[in-house]
């Protein structure tokens, strides 16, 4: 259950980090109001994992799946650039994302 709050922490990392730039540095509402919730939720749920997993993977898995999430979103609906070396390391870090979690990280 405590990865299941990650990977739900990190999809919402994606989507605050994808409001914080609709909402061009905080100068519309509905963006702001969007990012702050997903922002809360995020951080809320990092939290409430990190009770009974250990910090470094579960902060990696995070990170990682926000960072891939939000290049694969900006690339598919904001225009963001798409190149055959963002592809290959947004799969990198996926990769990375997988063998921490496959590393055996303990859950207390």
């Amino acid at each position: 259950m405590a990865w299941l709050l990650v990977v739900v922490a990190g999809l919402l990392e994606t989507g605050f980090a994808v409001c914080l730039k609709l909402s061009h540095g905080f100068t519309r509402l509905w963006p702001t109001i969007a990012f702050a919730v997903f922002a809360l939720a995020s951080f809320g749920l990092l939290t409430l994992s990190l009770k009974k997993l250990d910090v470094g993977p579960a902060y990696a898995v995070w990170t990682g799946i926000g960072a891939a999430g939000t290049a694969i979103y900006g690339m598919i609906f904001l225009d963001d650039l798409v190149s055959t070396l963002k592809i290959v390391s947004i799969s990198l870090v996926i990769i990375g994302v997988i063998g921490l979690q496959l590393s055996g990280s303990s859950q207390h």
